[in-house]
């Protein structure tokens, strides 16, 4: 239907997430659409960014130094840290504004269906983190979904012998949500999680 070109185009941007077959076939028409110089430019914005970004080699966020510039910042509270799957999840709690603490990131949840243990995790670097420094607290945010909260559970088991504070984010409903259309699940944290007023 397409001349092979478009082809590849759109079966390289449906490796994206969250992106299908439609989705891909208007972005790359729309690629099509602009001109030379603004494509050429977007190509060479993703490529600098695979090339000059790696993770940070202290907590695991997005960096284009050794460090990334909340392991750099003097201001931040060195004495929490909070623990996060993936790196893009420093990026939601980061808008908050509202914490000033340090984190990890594990790059991933333990997943035994997907062949993904502890080993896989960078839950020794944690560990080491943990012994080095003066961590009084360690929030456990990892996913609410079934590997999230295996991989909470299994870090507050080996944390707390340290002596370390453990927590974890509460969880519950979403402002605005009618408590009808709420499962049971998230009603049952959302009561679990309760605090007073």
């Amino acid at each position: 239907m397409y001349p092979e070109a478009i082809a590849r185009l759109i079966e390289a941007l449906q490796k994206l997430p969250g992106v299908g077959p439609k989705t891909a076939q208007r972005l790359a028409l729309f690629i099509l659409s602009l001109p030379r110089e603004e494509v050429v430019k977007m190509a060479r914005a993703i490529v600098e960014a695979k090339d000059k970004t790696h993770y940070c080699r202290v907590c695991g966020n997005f960096s284009e130094k050794d460090l990334c510039s909340i392991c750099l910042d003097k201001r931040r509270d060195a004495a929490v840290i909070c623990v996060v799957q993936d790196a893009r999840d420093i990026i939601a709690l980061e808008r908050m504004r509202d914490y000033r603490g340090l984190y990890h990131v594990l790059g991933g949840a333990i997943s035994p269906i997907d062949g993904i243990g502890p080993d896989q995790l960078r839950i020794r670097e944690l560990l080491e983190r943990l012994q080095k420094s003066k961590v009084k607290e360690v929030i456990l945010a990892t996913n609410p979904t079934v590997e999230g909260e295996a991989t909470a559970l299994y870090l507050a088991k080996i944390i707390k012998p340290l002596g370390v504070r453990v927590t974890r984010l509460a969880h519950g409903l979403p402002v605005g949500a009618d408590l009808e259309y709420a499962d049971e699940v998230t009603l049952l944290r959302a009561l679990e999680g309760r605090r007073e007023l």
